[in-house]
């Protein structure tokens, strides 16, 4: 709102009684048959004065304004950074929004000491659980059953749950494990294709793996992270028999292609929105999609880039 109308609304009764006044004064001489330039001269003389007064007053509500405007964008409100109180009225206001500012701070301090209790129990949990499941890898390397091999293709599933929460976890902390230095890309990928090597052999989808002749500036764990959740989610997605290319593309794109059962049209522009699905997700109840979320996140991190092409039916390239 303008300074004007701010100092008018607030000396409007002072006005509107002047105003009156000065009509009381004129329908008095009126009455009295009295000459009006007695009344008019006096009356003019006082709305030059009242006008005075008013430029004066509006200009010290713009210089009143101009503080507290600048302060209205800021996050951290102080009792300092508002202007000295003219009047009973605002030094309460002003007290008021100090009651307000010192319980928001609780409010914040409280909320940020859950979200770090809490942060510490899924990180102290993530670790504890690698244990026992370190534990059942190695009683089920020394058997080879269809059994021991359907169990250790789930426990590689929860270990990769697992995983994924610790990134989760430490993707918004305060200190991260970047080591950011010159990798060779295809070392990275092959690392992340063992993992799956059961999987591949026992659905028995074919891997074409080319050449790729690449060296990238980045994280080895974060980037191996990454690429290891769109192998899964062409595994996850590829019928049996199907297959499963890694290759280079130009200028210097790393291309994960299936021929799984493909993405929606419309819901490629949302693969990689926190929680979403799909039409594919929603056939499968497991689907959380938190996966290519995360990819989208640490990319981002990392200064690349990952994106998403497909045609239901046919080829789908993952990432």
């Amino acid at each position: 709102m303008r300074p004007w109308l701010i100092y008018l609304r607030r000396h409007r009764i002072g006005i509107i009684a002047a105003m009156a006044c000065a009509a009381i004064f004129a329908c008095s001489f009126a009455l009295y048959h009295l000459p009006l330039a007695a009344v008019t001269y006096p009356a003019a003389l006082c709305l030059m004065a009242g006008l005075g007064l008013m430029i004066v007053g509006i200009r010290g509500e713009r210089r009143r304004l101009k503080p507290l405007r600048h302060i209205h964008g800021l996050i951290d409100l102080t009792e300092r950074s508002l202007p000295e109180p003219e009047s009973a009225i605002e030094d309460e206001y002003q007290r008021i929004l100090e009651c307000v500012r010192e319980e928001q701070m609780s409010q914040t301090t409280l909320q940020q000491q859950r979200y770090d209790d809490m942060m510490t129990y899924y990180t102290l949990w993530a670790h504890q659980i690698k244990t026992p499941i370190a534990s059942m890898k190695l009683h089920l390397q020394n058997e080879d059953t269809a059994l021991s091999r359907t169990l250790s293709s789930e426990l590689f599933r929860i270990e990769q749950y697992v995983e994924m929460v610790l990134m989760f976890l430490r993707l918004d902390a305060d200190s991260t494990d970047y080591v950011i230095r010159e990798y060779d890309l295809e070392s990275i990928v092959r690392q992340a294709v063992k993992k799956f090597a059961g999987e591949f052999i026992t659905r028995k989808i074919r891997l074409d793996f080319r050449p790729l002749n690449a060296r990238v500036v980045t994280d080895e764990k974060w980037l191996s992270f990454v690429v290891e959740q769109v192998l899964s989610n062409a595994l996850k997605y590829t019928p049996r028999g199907g297959c499963v290319t890694i290759a280079m593309e130009p200028p210097m794109t790393l291309c994960i292609q299936d021929t799984g059962i493909g993405i929606a049209a419309e819901d490629l522009p949302r693969v990689f929105e926190q929680g979403y699905t799909g039409r594919n997700g929603r056939s499968d109840k497991q689907a959380t999609g938190i996966g290519l979320y995360l990819c989208r996140r640490v990319m981002n991190n990392l200064g690349h880039g990952i994106t998403a092409s497909s045609r239901t039916g046919g080829a789908r390239p993952s990432a």
